[in-house]
């Protein structure tokens, strides 16, 4: 095997590319871009006269930004105008209200955009998110849109007057299947539009009144405008279309010109590319200095030029030209400039020596199931799934990490089959083309739910062809600031929801029927496809963690926080989070999950779980799973495949239907987001594998019957030990069969095994439990028997189920939560207090805080902050001390979460040499914290005199562990590769990734999350420049100092 080394923070000898200053012109930041000057109002009379040359900007809500997906209007307005030459642009955001703009850091403001794209004319759509707020709000709705169209119209976005404004209204909401929209909105929404017509005239701004338009065109039961009720489908974006031109210019529209729409919705395309691109964290935010510059701008030039060369396709074909389909001549876009490439890069071993390279536990061997030189197809592997047919769905990205000028996103799902079971994949089939960085799916009725950034995407295939043809919008506006931390980690619950994930420096908001949702920094997120409900939770700091999967009870395993269910409290009030994990078990650096349940493996592993982790090692681990009063918990075992090749990339696994695990390796020389120029050369686009790992000897069995078995078969799965099996019973059961044929399935088979009380009849009754939610069904008798049940494990899952079922419960569910809050058992106490903040009532708060009279371990303690803290419970008390009087016991919990929430100081207490070190009379203190998410110290420069006492204090408020080693001069390259080599070492985190070396002085211990260290030495006597740094592999590049020492 040829020598292997790290090599990520290596110098690879290139010299860094000149910078060019004319390339600044094409960034657009918070901190620098212009603002209008203020000018007189324009007052905007309809029908509306445009002008030559006019720029005409659509601003507001999902409503336009939606629009610019199908070009309707804007093709409208410029058939209607073909010598005006005029400019449109979209700068609309999904769930923007009036003044609530959530933006990434640092991305410049709606008015500086303004400024920048020179507008004359603007189309404001608003109301339909503000109308959530209720009618008895349209007063503060009416001075909040007043105030935002007085400024509007005083600023001089194109450098000489006041724009003229013309207001939308909402549209009408219709009725479909499941999500009563019509019912839950219309009423509201006239009301709304009829304010913003009595602000519009006292403005003297135009008004577009289309929500009586639209919901005369909705009516009729026969039609179908929209996909969910509140948003439109393509026809009912020409309608809308139709009704805006007639509203704004008083007589019906052009009739369509299909070539010239296709170019107006590539134009839009190119455009949102530059307006809203992915990586804004690197473009705009707080990691623009490293390769910010070469990464964006001079993309943002081309993007510029190829959105210039599509306007002017757009006025030939409006003045009657055609291009017979031809595409736009882009030959004027310059080559983008070269990358930094100062970094070295990993080795690349072809899967014949990747194997070779494992080292793999001896009760197990491993074989590659699928390659790149079999499958190029599956280059760049990110996410893998089995469908009822024993196949294996993989999602492929070769656009990761972002899109460029002149490419289109052609990422892939595809299928692999091991038609004769020998364990190598002998067929493939490219099932989806044309995907966004698809960090995760999940299958579903005839097709996929897919993450498509910044979209959550539904993939179907509707003729049965076994390939998509439709990808539907499900819902859009999720943050993707970092293009790995976007939407990812799909997993069906055991209770039917499709949960997912994003991670820290998003900003997503979303559109939805029953009002917008809102997360910052990081969230989970539960989407119910029966009634397109998205909710979310769990909205507290984190980094960039994968990974999910469920125990045989239902509790969500992850890697940040490893016990997930005490984080499933509903979120705080936006922009709130709720506490950091604190000392509760959490890390990244892992991408996934597995149980093992299959009878062929080692006894001692059934139980357990398998996971994958990428950093700082790169291997797959063995943990066990072991209950403790509030929560379960991991202990590590043994690594069952590690690899010194750091391009073998770990990123899912999963179980195959004969009981083999399988892992799919995003194999890359190039491993790193922040490390790398997103354009990097290097990285690669052409490799991908699939490892197969077996127990030695096993017989691996035959699966169940699951695709095409009849409902009584199916639900007789759900007693089988395989939580796979199960997982994809209940997938078959929601998807494929009538929801009336399961319901009598399930309650014949619950009559067979319920007169029996003992062994596993309780799972198998929280498993028929589930699948009733999954199709749609309730059971308040049966949640009722479980709840008071001897089994503590059923009764915390069936208490779990009082977030969905409560209202099917006497007394709304709160008398059960009481019981259930008062319950022996720490973790039903602690699912209690979940579900309390999904009930949200003042009565669920009053039986939640029965749970301050029993004793709270450190995951309950927390579960009860965070539901205390949740939006729906926190509107009761917090901000109320009558309330706190009234209960002293929430006043004394409330008081301890500020102490609670400081970092603890492993050493803070000094005692003996240490008490008397810190008396000495010439002693420096310097403290020095780790930047949460910056991988930078607080202080890089320290100044002390030979020999003089120092008392640095280290704090780890990060997600991230840490130190600090100081060493002596000239040693910090070769102390920093070493602590990289320790990735290869399974050691190397039980060390602290301190390296075995001379050249280190001092240093303190691997600090977890929320601790801190004391650490006392003396400066060295030999002035000099004293590095230090984090030895963390791959810390230490950026994580620096210097400890400056005088005579």
């Amino acid at each position: 095997m040829p020598e292997v080394n790290d090599a990520k923070n290596t110098d690879s000898g290139k010299p860094k590319p000149e910078e060019d200053p004319a390339l600044a012109q094409f960034g657009i930041y918070a901190e620098s871009a212009p603002v209008a000057e203020r000018a007189a109002p324009v007052a905007t009379t309809l029908p509306l006269e445009l002008r030559p040359g006019d720029r005409v900007v659509f601003i507001g809500n999902t409503l336009f930004d939606r629009a610019a997906d199908h070009g309707h209007f804007e093709a409208m307005l410029q058939l209607a105008h073909p010598d005006l030459n005029l400019t449109v642009r979209t700068l609309a955001w999904s769930a923007d209200e009036v003044d609530l703009q959530p933006r990434p850091d640092n991305f410049a403001s709606l008015k500086q955009h303004l400024t920048h794209e020179k507008a004359d004319v603007i189309f404001a759509a608003y109301g339909f998110n503000e109308s959530f707020a209720g009618v008895e709000r349209l007063p503060e709705f009416k001075a909040r849109l007043t105030t935002f169209l007085i400024d509007l119209k005083t600023s001089a976005f194109n450098g000489k007057s006041g724009p003229r404004v013309v207001l939308v209204s909402p549209i009408g909401n219709e009725n479909i299947a499941g999500v009563p929209a019509a019912d839950l909105n219309n009423e509201r929404l006239a009301a709304y539009a009829k304010a913003m017509a009595e602000v519009a005239e006292a403005e003297q701004v135009g008004y577009a009144n289309v929500f009586g338009g639209t919901k005369a065109a909705m009516d009729p039961e026969a039609t179908t405008l929209t996909i969910n009720g509140v948003h439109l489908t393509g026809e009912g974006y020409r309608v809308f279309a139709e009704e805006l031109f007639r509203q704004t210019f008083g007589e019906s529209a052009p009739p369509e010109n299909e070539e010239l729409r296709a170019v107006v919705v590539d134009k839009n395309r190119q455009y949102f590319r530059r307006y809203r691109p992915l990586n804004t964290f690197y473009y705009t935010g707080g990691r623009n200095k490293d390769y910010g510059y070469l990464d964006f701008l001079p993309a943002m030039r081309n993007f510029d030029l190829m959105v210039a060369n599509r306007d002017a396709r757009i006025w030939e074909i409006a003045r009657g030209k055609t291009f017979g389909g031809r595409p736009v001549d882009d030959s004027n876009l310059p080559p983008l400039d070269a990358v930094i490439e100062s970094r070295g890069a990993n080795e690349w071993l072809d899967p014949g020596a990747e194997l070779a390279a494992f080292k793999v536990d001896p009760r197990f061997e491993v074989n590659l199931f699928a390659s790149e030189e079999e499958f190029p197809e599956i280059a760049c592997p990110i996410q893998m799934r089995w469908d009822a047919k024993g196949r294996l769905w993989v999602s492929c990205s070769t656009t990761y990490p972002h899109v460029y000028p002149g490419r289109e996103p052609d990422d892939k799902i595809v299928i692999l089959e091991d038609t004769d079971w020998d364990g190598r994949a002998d067929k493939s089939t490219v099932w989806a083309e044309g995907l966004h960085i698809p960090l995760s799916f999940e299958l579903t009725r005839d097709g996929v739910y897919v993450s498509d950034e910044p979209h959550f995407a539904l993939v179907r295939d509707t003729d049965g062809d076994g390939k998509a043809d439709t990808k539907e919008k499900v819902l859009t506006g999720f943050g993707t600031e970092d293009s790995h931390h976007a939407l990812h980690d799909f997993a069906w619950t055991p209770e039917g929801d499709l949960i997912f994930r994003e991670s820290i420096f998003h900003n997503s908001q979303v559109e939805t029927p029953y009002g917008p949702i809102r997360a910052k920094n990081s969230a989970w997120f539960l989407f119910r496809p029966a009634t397109r409900r998205l909710i979310s939770f769990g909205n507290y700091p984190n980094t960039n963690p994968w990974g999910v999967t469920f125990d045989r009870w239902g509790f969500h395993v992850a890697s940040h926080p490893i016990f997930a269910d005490a984080f499933h409290a509903l979120n705080p009030p936006y922009p709130e989070q709720h506490p950091a994990a604190g000392n509760l078990p959490a890390y990244s650096g892992v991408c996934g999950h597995e149980f093992v349940d299959f009878p062929m493996w080692p006894e001692e592993t059934r139980g357990g779980f398998v996971k994958v982790r990428y950093k700082p090692t790169n291997r797959v681990e063995l943990h066990q799973w072991i209950e403790k009063d509030d929560h379960f918990e991991e202990a590590y075992q043994t690594d069952l495949l590690f690899s010194t090749n750091l391009s073998f990339i770990p990123v899912d696994l999963r179980h195959g239907p004969r009981g083999a695990m399988y892992v799919c390796d995003w194999y890359n020389p190039v491993k790193g987001h922040m490390q790398y120029s997103l354009r990097d050369p290097r990285r690669d686009r052409k490799s991908g594998r699939i490892w197969r790992i077996v127990p030695k000897g096993a017989t691996l069995q035959d699966p169940p019957k699951i695709d095409g078995a009849t409902a009584a078969e199916l639900v007789r799965n759900l007693a089988r030990p395989e939580y796979r099996y199960r997982y994809w019973t209940k997938r078959e059961l929601r998807d494929r069969h009538d929801p009336a044929e399961v319901e009598k399935a399930l309650d014949q088979w619950l009559a067979e095994i319920s007169p029996s009380k003992t062994g596993g009849v309780r799972h198998d009754q929280i498993e028929a439990l589930w699948a009733f939610r999954n199709i749609g069904a309730t059971r308040p008798a049966l949640l009722g028997e479980l709840l008071e049940c001897e089994d503590h494990l059923a009764r915390a899952a069936a208490t779990r189920m009082l977030c969905w079922w409560h209202a099917d419960l006497p007394n709304d569910g709160v008398d059960a939560l009481r019981a259930r809050v008062n319950d022996e058992n720490g973790i039903v106490r602690l699912e209690a207090a979940i579900a309390a903040s999904h009930i949200g009532t003042p009565a669920a708060l009053e039986a939640l805080l029965d749970v301050l009279d029993h004793p709270m371990g450190d995951h309950l303690a927390y579960a009860v902050r965070s539901a205390l803290g949740s939006a729906g419970l926190a509107a009761h008390w917090k901000n109320d001390p009558a309330f706190l009087t009234a209960h002293p016991k929430l006043a004394e919990f409330s008081r301890s979460w500020k102490s609670g929430d400081q970092i603890k100081i492993l050493n803070a207490k000094a005692t003996g040499d240490d008490a008397e070190f810190d008396l000495r009379a010439d002693l420096k203190t310097v403290e020095i914290s780790c930047v949460p998410e910056r991988l930078l110290f607080s202080v890089t420069k320290i100044e002390a005199r030979a020999g003089q006492p120092v008392k640095l204090t280290l704090l780890n408020p990060d997600a991230t562990q840490h130190n600090l080693t100081i060493v002596k001069p000239g040693a910090l390259e070769e102390v920093g590769m070493a602590g990289n080599e320790m990735a290869k070492d399974p050691a190397g985190l039980s060390k602290g990734f301190i390296p075995e070396s001379d050249k280190i002085l001092f240093h303190t211990r691997l600090l977890d999350p929320q601790t801190g260290e004391i650490l006392r030495f003396e400066a060295p006597g030999e002035p000099g420049v004293y590095p230090y740094l984090c030895t963390f592999p791959g810390h230490w590049i950026v994580m620096k100092g210097e400890l400056i020492v005088s005579e």
